[in-house]
């Protein structure tokens, strides 16, 4: 049966005709809906959703003729939390209410405040418009088109792991039970290895049908570029692909580098988990860690970088003599590069304690795991951990979930969390904070039903009902596989510029600022000590490794041509 189409919903007043006109446009694609005023938008959206319409958008009108516009989105808001939201004004409001507008967008009462389009084609506002129409698509909805079929029983752990790790390469995928009618007929010419079924089982019309795939052969069956020849010897091997990577990426291979990029898990790194960054420069209304990540992917691949997810590097021999090529040891080969850029981030750390661990994948996850949120509508979650990552889980958990609860060992998230975020969380009904406590137990038949927080100032204990651990634990850096020579301070992130020992500068001369103790060796991002732990802070720093790359292989070949850092 064909799906039904999603509403958006206008809820006008003084611009009806001209807001219904502009929304044409999408009539082919939407069920387009009109109310006046929040009594009728209230009726309108209750009646959808009692006939299983989807609703992707509220577009409301700053005045309405029975409410506030942003009292009736709040209140449209509470009925269906899933759906985007824009408040639409004429000229005469924004300027008189433009402190307003601006505060309910810092507070997340809504993703965009838009002027009503005075003029024919206005392309920014329909811009805005379809950037939220995707994200809501792609965070919110079943995927229009199914890149890939995932077949498993509810609550296989492995089907959990790849489906997220789909999510985060923007691939759209949809997962089925066993005994449904489509997933009987894709399973009929299925050959199971030993005879017997097992899950999960991956079908696409962009590969073989893959009984119990790994992660890293779904890494080299998606989006892997061309191979390259065992005796190739890069300019510049990037080992992470979370921003600092990408950046550093983009620059080197749109410079004239040949460069190859490695990550252990999906291009985008830690950053690229999350549902939503807000304070990116250039993003008024934010952007996804995925669509950053899959932009950043692009752009490198024009430029000529050859990119590898759930390739993980797991050794590096250094070069026999100066200027010769280190070597990179993956599972299943060796590369070759000149120069090296190690941003291979940090991982959340783990929590420690053994009933909890059980049920990773079984309702405990590291990290904000988005592909999950869907899976939490109506119930009560716990997110612990208390920096940005953490609250951009929240927020977004909050979209499914019936309660959203932030476990942190301090008094409050004023010294970890960005402002924007916290007061995102406060005006928010569904999220509130417990400070001062850890999650110290875990329970469930077959998988998470309930955790034991601790009052770390009583003592106190309180078994709660739980369908959700999200656990976004501080960072431990992944670098366990450099060696030795590559110096790190006693947390194991890795010294650059003066924080290098003297006893490895030159003369009088440190590194550079983000040159290691091995020339031709920099670091970039998260895993460097000292760095800010932010995405634009790390794009900065690879992109800024770039210059020193130049230096250092035009020293090598004083007279090469090519090899001088651009101006600009």
């Amino acid at each position: 049966m064909k799906p039904l189409q999603p509403a958006i919903v206008l809820v006008g007043d003084s611009h009806a005709d001209q807001l219904q006109h502009e929304f044409q446009r999408y009539a082919a694609d939407y069920r387009v809906e009109f109310a006046r005023g929040l009594g009728q938008a209230m009726s309108l959206v209750q009646s959808l959703l009692a006939q299983h319409v989807e609703i992707a958008l509220f577009a409301v009108e700053f005045t309405q003729p029975d409410a506030p516009g942003l009292v009736t989105v709040d209140c449209l808001h509470a009925v269906s939390s899933v759906t985007k939201r824009a408040l639409v004004y004429g000229a005469e409001e924004f300027r008189v209410h433009r402190e307003t507008l601006r505060e309910a967008q810092v507070e997340g009462r809504i993703e965009a405040g838009l002027g009503i389009p005075r003029g024919e084609r206005d392309e920014e506002f329909h811009t805005a418009i379809t950037e939220l129409l995707s994200d809501w698509g792609w965070s919110s909805s079943k995927p229009v088109f199914e890149a890939v079929q995932l077949i498993a029983p509810s609550g296989n752990a492995e089907a959990g792991r790849l489906r997220d790790f789909l999510d985060r390469l923007g691939v759209p995928a949809r997962s089925y039970s066993p005994e449904t009618p489509v997933a009987q007929q894709l399973l009929a010419d299925v050959e199971w290895p030993d005879g017997a079924p097992a899950y999960p089982v991956l079908t696409s019309p962009l590969t073989d049908t893959l009984v119990r795939p790994t992660i890293a052969e779904l890494g080299r069956r998606f989006y892997a570029f061309d191979d390259f020849e065992d005796d190739e010897i890069f300019d510049l091997a990037i080992i992470g692909a979370g921003p600092a990577g990408l950046a550093a990426a983009v620059y080197g291979a749109s410079e004239g580098l040949s460069t190859v990029v490695f990550d252990s898990e999906a291009i985008g790194g830690q950053a690229g988990t999350s549902s939503m960054i807000r304070n990116y420069l250039g993003f008024p209304r934010g952007i996804s860690g995925m669509r950053l990540a899959q932009r950043a992917r692009a752009q490198a691949s024009r430029f000529g970088a050859k990119l590898y997810s759930a390739r993980p590097v797991v050794g590096m021999e250094l070069a026999a003599e100066a200027g010769g090529p280190h070597a990179l040891r993956l599972e299943d080969r060796v590369v070759h590069a000149r120069t090296l850029i190690v941003a291979a981030g940090v991982a959340y750390r783990r929590i420690g304690v053994e009933q909890i661990e059980k049920f990773v994948g079984l309702g405990v996850h590291y990290g904000a795991a988005t592909s999950s949120a869907r899976e939490c509508e109506g119930k009560d979650v716990i997110v612990v951990g208390g920096g940005n990552s953490a609250g951009q889980a929240a927020v977004h958990l909050s979209r499914f979930a019936r309660s959203v609860k932030i476990v942190i060992r301090r008094p409050d998230l004023s010294q970890t969390m960005s402002d924007y975020l916290i007061r995102e969380i406060e005006i928010n009904p569904r999220i509130g904070v417990k400070p001062c406590c850890e999650v110290v137990d875990a329970g469930g038949a077959t998988r998470l039903e309930w955790v034991t927080l601790r009052d770390n100032r009583t003592g106190a204990e309180l078994q709660k009902p739980c369908a959700g651990l999200f656990l976004l634990l501080g960072a431990d850096p992944c670098c366990d596989w450099l060696p030795r020579e590559i110096a790190q301070d006693t947390k194991g992130f890795v010294l650059t510029g003066r924080d290098v020992p003297r006893e490895s500068w030159i003369g009088d001369c440190p590194p550079e600022p983000l040159g290691t103790t091995v020339p031709g060796i920099f670091a970039a991002g998260d895993i460097r000590a000292g760095s800010m732990k932010r995405v634009a802070s790390a794009s900065g720093e690879g992109a800024a490794a770039i210059p020193s790359v130049h230096d250092y292989l035009a020293s090598l070949t004083p007279a090469a041509e090519g090899l001088e850092a651009p101006s600009a």
